[in-house]
């Protein structure tokens, strides 16, 4: 098996973009509303389903959605984000001389544009936070405080040239159903039903900015949030080291056995360990097969057979059984919902 980076299979349940599209229903007629759905190959969202949304598909509604909407931030905040916000946001970080001077550019930023929230950045003994202040009795939304931060997050990293260690992430709203996909977007724990929303690093690892040309802000832009929604890290917890052993593993080496060894633990130890994170060897292997067969369905490539086959299935109809197990679909029927008709 030979893949590349484990964030390219990583999905997020529909249940985490609902607040996104609820935001979007604010602005969109429904015609409008369905049209960006369609162009961002995302099928009509059932209740009850347990369909996954890709990066791929978060980009291309995020790059479509803040054009036609003229606000960049697409109606999670009370006051329209207007076009070239972001671009201004990049200019002024990137002329900062370290990495603790560029979030205190990014909260003064943030503090001209938001009514409904204040940002405050203190330091606690070892640790820089940036906090979210709410300025009114509004309950938080919940996607627009996640992108927020991550969108600092992404700004720091960018200006490190590398994927920036976060030391804690807190969120003014309480845990969530799909609290589990907050691990593929923060490498760091997640606290849920907090005083405030916030994000804190340790102050050991905000250096100097490294030089950001005009032509790496425009790339930036281009792709954003490809290149900082998910995160690539895989330290911040035993499941996502799973994950990315799993990722670059052939699927018949791919047990228990093995993961411990390569993780330089007992395979007892390492159930331990994942237990704490609430998950399991299996929960894991089961979650990385699901998101490389969700990518190879959409693509259209391959036969259905051969995606059994790739992933390590004895037959076709263990997969159909798994797949359908994972999310309420068999594998033929979550094509044919997701691919558009010639």
């Amino acid at each position: 098996m030979t893949h590349p980076a484990p964030t390219l299979f990583s999905t997020v349940s529909q249940d985490f973009i609902q607040d996104w599209l609820a935001a979007l229903e604010t602005l969109c007629s429904a015609s409008h509303l369905q049209s960006l759905l369609e162009r961002s190959d995302l099928p009509p969202f059932d209740a009850n389903s347990q369909r996954r949304v890709t990066l791929d598909q978060i980009v291309r509604l995020y790059q479509l959605a803040a054009v036609e909407t003229e606000d960049e931030m697409m109606g999670l905040w009370s006051r329209p984000i207007r076009p070239r916000a972001l671009q201004h946001l990049l200019t002024s970080v990137r002329e900062a001389t370290s990495l603790s001077s560029a979030l205190y550019r990014f909260s003064t930023f943030w503090n001209l544009l938001l009514d409904d929230y204040q940002f405050s950045l203190s330091e606690r003994e070892e640790t820089l936070v940036l906090q979210l202040e709410p300025q009114d009795s509004q309950p938080p939304q919940r996607f627009g405080h996640m992108l927020i931060l991550k969108l600092a997050h992404g700004l720091l990293s960018w200006l490190a040239r590398h994927e920036v260690a976060v030391h804690a992430v807190t969120f003014a709203f309480e845990l969530p159903n799909f609290e589990e996909d907050y691990a593929v977007i923060f490498p760091a724990p997640v606290c849920f039903g907090c005083t405030n929303t916030s994000i804190a690093f340790d102050k050991t690892v905000l250096g100097p900015v490294h030089f950001r040309s005009a032509p790496d802000l425009g790339v930036f832009l281009e792709n954003a949030p490809r290149d900082w929604i998910f995160t690539r890290s895989s330290a911040h917890t035993q499941a996502l080291r799973v994950r990315s052993f799993l990722v670059a593993t052939e699927w018949s080496e791919a047990n228990l056995a093995n993961a411990a060894h390569a993780l330089h633990m007992t395979p007892r130890t390492l159930m331990r360990r994942l237990d704490t994170d609430g998950t399991s060897f299996q929960l894991i292997k089961d979650a990385l097969r699901r998101d490389i067969a969700i990518g190879d369905l959409q693509a259209g490539d391959k036969t259905i057979d051969a995606i059994a086959h790739d992933l390590g299935f004895s037959s076709g109809a263990n997969f159909h059984k798994a797949f359908q197990k994972w999310t309420g679909n068999t594998p033929n029927s979550y094509r044919r919902r997701t691919i558009p008709a010639a």
